[in-house]
């Protein structure tokens, strides 16, 4: 399993949103987008995470890009979670079944686990991977970080 690298054409993918409805990578061409790896939601750090994300939908949309909260869940325990945290615009997607395997894609699925690592991967407008962060599983990433990166995109 190798990680995805800078350079990289991204793999695309086809996951299941809170909605139940599929999406693709390829769905976004001509916007950034961010996928935001967590590994289990319902976790303070994930939570904290994924709220950073919603916080910030508005910066986002001016920095053309789309921000997608990504983990193993199963879509309808995102789907509760997501109402808890009133997560409304932010799309938190499903890599349940075939269980992990964009995480093992983009190199990022801890199999002892059964999860992903905790990761943020930015994708150009164009599909190529410009940035990517794993993070200590504890550690939650520094959106203004993230939001740097893609301002000198």
């Amino acid at each position: 399993m190798r990680r995805v690298e800078v350079g990289m054409k991204a793999p695309d993918f086809l996951l299941e949103n809170t909605a139940e409805e599929q999406v693709r990578l390829s769905d976004f061409k001509g916007k950034k987008v961010l996928m935001s790896w967590h590994p289990i939601a319902w976790t303070g750090v994930c939570t904290d995470q994924m709220k950073s994300l919603e916080t910030n939908y508005e910066r986002f949309k001016v920095l053309n890009t789309v921000a997608l909260g990504v983990s193993v869940d199963p879509t309808a325990g995102k789907l509760a979670w997501a109402s808890v945290l009133r997560i409304k615009k932010t799309p938190l997607l499903s890599d349940f079944w075939p269980h992990g395997k964009v995480a093992q894609d983009y190199g990022i699925f801890i199999e002892e686990f059964g999860m992903s690592e905790r990761a943020n991967i930015i994708i150009d407008e164009t599909g190529v991977v410009r940035w990517v962060k794993v993070y200590p599983i504890g550690q939650l990433p520094d959106i203004n970080e993230v939001l740097e990166q893609l301002e000198n995109m």
